[in-house]
């Protein structure tokens, strides 16, 4: 078998293998690397990242992230049990933590591990703000999107393999123009639209989240105006970012929060806080 159908033949083997349910949507979806693998090296880089930064701790911002974050595990866990995915979080191991540091952000890795930057914390503004980012973070770790991301990433590479295994007998000119272009496609085409995706379902994952949690998911709205107001039209188009809009989010998290609320009803929440 000449390398080129090998190739192919892998590929296939690995689409076909490598697949793992979404409890959220009951999706499969493509990830090549199980918890066993990725979860102690997302732990590893996570205390890495705690070690080279300074720790907000005793503070009542430090202490809000915390319970917040509890809040939201605690909604994840009642989901995940009553929808027949019991033992889902056997491995998590949450942690929340505030680093000082000025950047405008916050982030999530497998297994658990989230940290909110000094720099959110005016944007987030309260309570219910902090709930929808640590709602989207969480959503993030609990449907495995760094694993799918870096699955995701392998094969783009293995395109680029097979694709120059097939111009083996082509010039050296032929080849860069294929390289440059299946880089541009491939990323435009696949990998940004792909990593928007994760975002928008991360935005509707977190509002049911931070609704059972007893947040009002609207507020998760009103934080992207205020990320909206501050980015002051920085953003790049969204055709050429990892992220949805501003416009996009507010628009489709107004359309989802009433699905979020109706979803914590069921676990008898009724009063949402805002």
């Amino acid at each position: 078998m000449r390398i080129k159908q090998i190739t192919i033949v892998f590929s296939v083997f690995l689409l076909v293998m490598a697949c793992k349910t979404n409890p959220f949507t009951g999706e499969k979806n493509l990830n090549f690397y199980p918890n066993s693998q990725i979860f102690p090296a997302a732990f590893q880089q996570y205390n890495q990242v705690l070690s080279e930064n300074e720790i907000v701790t005793g503070t009542a911002e430090s202490r809000m992230i915390k319970n917040v974050g509890q809040k939201i595990a605690t909604a994840s866990k009642r989901y995940l049990d009553a929808n027949g995915y019991q033992g889902y979080l056997d491995d998590y191991k949450w942690e929340f933590s505030l680093i000082k540091d000025d950047q405008v952000n916050a982030w999530a890795m497998p297994g658990g591990k989230i940290a909110f930057y000094t720099g959110i914390m005016p944007i987030a503004k309260d309570e219910a703000g902090v709930a929808a980012i640590m709602a989207h973070e969480v959503a993030h770790a609990l449907a495995d999107h760094g694993a799918q991301r870096m699955s995701a990433a392998q094969l783009q590479q293995l395109g680029a393999v097979a694709g120059n295994v097939a111009l083996s007998g082509k010039s050296d000119e032929t080849r860069q123009i294929f390289n440059t272009a299946y880089g541009l496609g491939s990323t435009v085409g696949v990998m940004l639209p792909f990593s928007r995706g994760h975002e928008s379902e991360a935005d509707r994952i977190g509002l049911t989240l931070m609704a059972i949690a007893g947040y009002e998911p609207l507020e998760a709205a009103e934080l992207w105006k205020r990320m909206q107001a501050q980015s002051k039209g920085q953003a790049p188009p969204e055709f050429l970012s990892t992220h949805p809009s501003s416009d996009t989010r507010i628009r489709n998290i107004e359309k989802w929060a009433p699905e979020a609320r109706a979803e914590a009803r069921k676990y008898g929440v009724t009063n949402f806080q805002r």
